[in-house]
């Protein structure tokens, strides 16, 4: 790989999304290997694609992680993000989205618009980026160029507007036509090459209808043209091109190519496309930037000679360390350079930078603003982070990373595999930011959460990859609380015991009652210096210990006042330790006197769908004994559904979720608060954790 320094405005941003199976890894393999960067074509199949290089990816045959693909073409450099395409690795499409300038959107020839894809068109539209649509696997069975272009303008939007029309289709598919051009290429060979020739007779009036709604949706855009265009004046190809281009940029229209990228099919022209009509870093607007000590903006062009301002997109851990995948926005990085890591206020050095295709890395002095780079070994810098210039600190807008859905106990395999756990799981953390691992403060577990089973199985896999930690993994145990229903007055435990030499003597009254609005309160109302000062911190202690385990199930009890009400003390025997063992005794004889109840978390849900799955949804949520909240219709299809459902009948939502929606619906889940577990419930969990302490 031997890269060379472009301008910013040789430079395209490109991030390549669509629904996963669409086929994003074979057509950046074909754009590759068209542009000369590869001299192989390489297959999803075969394991040895430039982009899926992670054994992860080829082990599963789809991408996990966001692969930075530079190809030179027409002396411009495309910066390709290869995203994954499943909501799974959400956090790895976001970061390529926040880099990126432009959004090509891969759909498939047969399967039409899906759900994945109309996500990456929303989020695409939001971050502002301009956008393409490729028709791809054209030579697939069932290909229907027409079916698929009425899809997208109906559900994507009509400002998608094809810019080609294929030449057959299936096994027959040979060609497409320039529409706006009127100009057709026919295949000719392996290689990607083309070769013009007359426009079939059977495509001249479609080519004619599709250029007329594309001139005319060029023409609207463009307050010269739209003139002629009214006036039925003649309008050249070179004004329609240029007009074309400030369209797309300001995403008014989209064009739409199509081609077959496993069979190296219509790649040139969308090469050309990407160079002609998206956006260089100098046609976006420049980069709002913040100081965090005075608080004022400004805006920063994409200027070479600019105060140097970068941010981090992506985090890769791997046998070089701590790679950090960056985007230049102002002025130039450069290798043994200081910069300022400006949200955690450290400086940084950087040592020698990096261009990379995938897995290969060419070092290089400097990346210019526009362009994208890597260094490796920052010490404290992370995704989202900002790197500027210490005598020009500023803030640009980090990446919003997306809360985790699903959570699993993580279980070591071995004392070794222990030892190793918590460097690992910090290093997947620090690589993808959407996972979190903590330890459970009411079950002791290890967790590990994630967007999905698939995210939490991918990560753990890779634990054991790249960390030589092997582990187990399990739903987490339910945290579980206990209280009491009930008061216990007068609770009284002596604690007495002679050993010989000095003994131990302690004797307590206690009263217990219900607390709901706090966890706990200890108050003491002692007359006559009946347990004498000095022990009074130590029955604290002791029914502070008591709290951790309660007696049904093991699990902390909460909600109580406890309160001191008499007891007793010998001269010579007494002390802290005999004080606090007999309120921890008085306390759980306390706990058994006022009715124990088991509680459990509720969560509330907030679920967005389409509004035809609505039905489908509540009736779900009423077998998980849910309590519904509310259910609004929003203007764009969609309904939000608000519910409180227990958390040991949620766990598996993200799946269950999924699989209610062919994956169109999202949810978030958060804690709302503990209630009283149903009696006729309460046995079997009781039983299981009993079982579980054994």
């Amino acid at each position: 790989m031997q890269l060379k320094q472009y301008a910013p405005d040789r430079i395209r941003n490109v991030g390549l999304f669509s629904h996963g199976g669409a086929g994003k890894t074979s057509l950046a393999e074909a754009l590759l290997f068209d542009s000369g960067a590869l001299t192989r074509l390489g297959r999803v199949e075969e394991g040895n694609t430039a982009s899926d290089f992670d054994p992860d990816e080829i082990k599963r045959h789809t991408s996990v992680s966001t692969a930075v693909l530079p190809i030179e073409w027409r002396d411009h450099k495309i910066n390709l993000l290869d995203a994954p395409g499943f909501a799974d690795f959400l956090c790895e499409i976001r970061g390529a989205l926040r880099v990126a300038d432009a959004a090509v959107i891969l759909l498939d020839a047969a399967a039409g618009v899906e759900v994945g894809a109309e996500q990456v068109w929303r989020a695409a539209g939001e971050q502002g980026l301009a956008r393409l649509v490729y028709v791809n696997k054209m030579d697939r069975e069932n290909a229907n160029f027409e079916r698929v272009v009425a899809a997208a303008q109906e559900r994507l939007g009509p400002s998608i507007v094809p810019l080609e029309v294929p030449i057959g289709a299936e096994a027959g598919f040979k060609g497409v036509v320039d529409v706006l051009h009127r100009r057709a290429c026919f295949f000719a060979g392996r290689d990607g090459a083309m070769e013009g020739g007359p426009i079939p007779e059977d495509l001249v009036d479609t080519v004619e209808g599709y250029r007329a709604q594309l001139v005319e949706r060029i023409a609207e855009n463009d307050d010269a043209l739209i003139e002629k265009f009214l006036n039925d004046e003649p309008i050249g190809d070179e004004e329609l091109d240029a007009a074309l281009k400030g369209a797309v940029c300001s995403g008014a229209l989209v064009p739409l190519l199509c081609g077959a990228a496993a069979a190296n099919k219509g790649i040139q022209p969308l090469l050309d496309a990407i160079v002609d009509y998206l956006p260089a870093p100098t046609e976006k607007d420049p980069v709002a930037a913040r100081n965090p000590k005075t608080g004022e903006t400004e805006q920063l062009p994409p200027d070479p000679d600019g105060p140097t301002v970068a941010l981090v997109f992506k985090t890769l851990v791997d046998r070089f360390g701590t790679l950090s995948f960056f985007r230049v926005y102002s002025g130039a990085v450069r290798s043994d350079s200081h910069l300022r890591n400006v949200g955690r206020e450290q400086d940084e050095r950087l040592g020698q930078l990096q261009l990379v295709r995938g897995k290969e890395h060419q070092p290089t002095d400097r990346i210019v603003a526009g362009d994208i780079g890597v260094v490796v070994k920052l010490a404290a810098t992370r995704t989202g982070d900002t790197l500027a210039d210490p005598a020009h600190p500023v803030l640009l807008e980090g990446i919003e990373f997306p809360r985790p859905l699903f959570s699993a106990a993580v279980l070591p395999k071995s004392n070794a595999d222990l030892d190793k756990m918590g460097h690992g799981l910090a290093q997947l953390t620090q690589e993808d930011p959407s996972l979190q691992a903590g330890k459970d403060p009411i079950t002791g577990e290890t967790i590990l959460s994630g967007l999905s089973e698939s995210h939490v199985q991918v990560a753990t896999d890779r634990l054991s990859r790249k960390s030589s930690v092997n582990v187990e993994t399990k739903l987490p145990r339910v945290p579980y609380r206990e209280t009491v229903a009930a008061a216990a007055k007068g609770v009284k435990y002596r604690h007495k015991k002679q050993t010989g030499g000095s003994g131990q003597f302690g004797e307590v009254v206690i009263d217990l009652e219900p607390l709901p609005d706090k966890d706990f309160e200890f108050t003491e109302k002692i007359f006559g210096g009946s347990v004498p000062k000095q022990y009074i911190p130590g029955v604290e202690k002791g029914v502070r210990e008591a709290l951790q385990h309660g007696v049904l199930a093991g699990y902390p009890v909460v909600n109580v006042r406890v309160t001191l009400t008499d007891g007793s003390y010998h001269a010579v025997d007494s002390s802290e330790m005999a004080f606090k063992i007999a309120a921890s005794q008085a306390f759980k004889q306390a706990v058994q006197a006022a009715q124990p109840v088991l509680t459990e978390p509720v969560m509330l849900l907030r679920i967005t769908v389409p509004s035809d799955f609505t039905g489908d949804i509540i009736s779900d949520l009423n077998s998980k004994r849910a309590q519904m909240q509310g259910a609004m219709p929003t203007d764009d299809g969609l309904t939000v559904i608000e519910a409180l459902a227990p958390l040991a009948e949620v766990q598996r939502y993200a799946t269950d979720l999924r699989q209610l929606t062919q994956g169109q619906g999202s949810f978030t889940m958060q804690l709302d608060h503990y209630q009283r577990v149903p009696g006729h419930l309460t046995d079997s969990i009781v039983a299981t954790a009993q079982a579980a302490a054994k």
